[in-house]
């Protein structure tokens, strides 16, 4: 079975595209900053698709959650196929370009452009290093 990691998946977008993902027969693997049990309705409607997942708690900004949830999705599901980077952040407080403050800019950029840039590349790798699906 293909399988897709999903992060942001807990809900909005990412939940859509992860419902969407196991309905087509993929096995989903979703990142999510909370544990599962922070979203219930999200796994119950992960429960009633039918999909088949697993549910890794993490930050996509932090390098040690982006290796080990790829780990363990490599554990859950034996491989990754596909990478749908849907995890991202805005400013905690939204303010004029004027008023920004660096702390505020290194956040978003170091959540939505690196974090994102480097999980691609840890999933890369892997996607090199796994056989293709069925062999």
């Amino acid at each position: 079975m293909k399988t897709a990691l999903v992060t942001g998946g807990s809900r909005g977008i990412g939940l859509a595209v992860a419902l969407e993902l196991g309905k087509s027969g993929y096995a989903v693997s979703i990142m999510a900053t909370q544990a599962q049990t922070y979203y219930p309705e999200s796994t119950q409607r992960l429960r009633e698709a039918q999909v088949t997942y697993s549910w890794h708690s993490g930050s996509i900004a932090c390098a040690e959650d982006r290796l080990r949830v790829l780990r363990e999705t490599v554990e859950a599901h034996g491989r990754v196929d596909v990478l749908v980077n849907n995890a991202g952040i805005a400013p905690r407080v939204r303010s004029d370009l004027l008023d920004m403050t660096e702390e505020s800019f290194d956040d978003v950029v170091g959540t939505n452009t690196k974090g994102n840039m480097f999980m691609t590349q840890a999933v890369a790798r892997q996607m090199l290093a796994q056989p293709p699906e069925g062999a």
